[in-house]
């Protein structure tokens, strides 16, 4: 149990389904959700009075793709009792700033907080600070999968931009073979950001970071300027850093003791209409992914899309007190049901996620549902 002086952060990664009931996602999470002070989650979708769903005998299952999405199903977010959600993500702009305020709007009528967008890069970089029991929790949001021109300036609306590049470097000598692609991250965001860091960490007791980026699909491989970024971050004050994009968890990587980045988080609640997509299965393939579209129409990105995780972190004043993660396992009807000790499905995710941790300092320790996650042990005499 958390000391007297703690609150309970959790965290999620992509939500934002288009098919079904949207309060019935939240069936099997609801409870647990409800035991923390705090609850996160990255927004995949946008939601606009404007927008409607429509198709021959709409039922409710109609795709609609990355949307704008009619403004009631916002209540899967609602629903969930999230109490803050970054839209910094790669959509975010799709379909124009009026409707990514719009969003915003919204989100911030029902009680939910907005970080990592804003009207200009002011607004968008800026902390939102949440206190519980005198803690104060400072939340930043950044994307690294931004197009051109949906990034936030000055005097334009969009996300808060930490972007990385892309060079390539010849690795063989024969004609044909791969080149290996090196990814730096981009300098003046970087500095931008571990400003934000410094000032958000001035007041408040917790910075938790959240970033969009990554690579999509792919199991385990994290980009070159991830961890990169990720070092800057916790020197700059960061305590924690929550992860999403790829659809699929990824490595867990600890920064000195109780300093955790997940890479990613995977899908929580989410849907989508790119099964259906011509060339998609030929797509999968190239990511050496195998697409499950009979099992999951809906969300058919492979195996390992459908394991996911909640971080669950004690925080107080003095900082970040414990982190652990709770095992998840999306069903084909789309809900995510946190696993219990003993499922087998939970001793297969728990050994997914050291898996793709491997090379990257963790240790793994269960206690009853929960996964402590520590630096691993240094071996004696060194």
């Amino acid at each position: 149990m958390p000391a007297g002086d703690s609150v309970v952060l959790m965290g999620v990664g992509d939500v934002g389904p288009v098919h079904g009931d949207m309060a019935g996602y939240a069936t099997h999470v609801a409870s647990t959700f409800a035991t923390a002070d705090v609850v996160f989650a990255q927004c995949e979708r946008l939601y606009s009075a404007g927008a409607r769903l429509e198709g021959d005998g709409y039922d409710g299952n109609f795709d609609v793709g990355h949307g704008p999405l009619p403004a009631d199903m916002i209540s899967v977010f609602t629903s969930a009792g999230f109490d803050i959600v970054s839209m910094a993500g790669n959509h975010t702009m799709e379909f124009g700033a009026d409707v990514a305020l719009e969003t915003a709007a919204l989100f911030e009528d029902k009680g939910i907080r907005v970080v990592g967008f804003g009207r200009n890069l002011r607004e968008a970089c800026a902390p939102v600070i949440l206190e519980r029991k005198a803690v104060r929790v400072a939340f930043l949001a950044y994307c690294s999968v931004l197009r051109d021109g949906h990034e936030a300036t000055d005097d334009h609306a969009g996300v808060a931009p930490m972007r990385a590049s892309t060079r390539f470097e010849k690795v063989e000598w024969q004609a044909g073979m791969p080149m290996r692609a090196i990814t730096e991250p981009n300098g003046e965001d970087i500095a931008r950001m571990v400003e934000n860091i410094a000032q958000a960490k001035a007041d408040a007791h917790v910075v938790v970071v959240s970033l969009h980026w990554g690579l999509h699909y792919i199991p385990r491989v994290i980009a070159d300027y991830q961890p990169v970024v990720a070092r800057a971050a916790f020197d700059a004050g960061a305590d924690l850093i929550l992860g999403h994009h790829p659809h699929v968890p990824k490595a867990i990587e600890m920064f000195g003791e109780n300093r955790a980045c997940f890479y990613s988080l995977g899908n929580f609640m989410f849907s989508t209409n790119t099964g259906l997509k011509p060339g998609f299965v030929d797509k999968m393939r190239r990511y050496s992914v195998a697409a499950d579209l009979d099992e999951y129409p809906n969300c058919p990105h492979g195996e390992d899309s459908h394991r996911s995780l909640i971080v669950n972190a004690e925080l107080s004043p003095r900082g970040v007190e414990k982190v652990s993660f709770l095992p998840v396992q999306i069903a084909p009807d789309l809900r995510p049901e946190v696993l219990a000790a003993g499922d087998p499905q939970f001793d297969k995710n728990v050994a997914f996620m050291d898996w793709a941790s491997k090379g990257y300092d963790h240790h793994f320790a269960r206690e009853g549902d929960e996964v402590v996650v520590a630096p691993a042990a240094v071996p004696a005499g060194t």
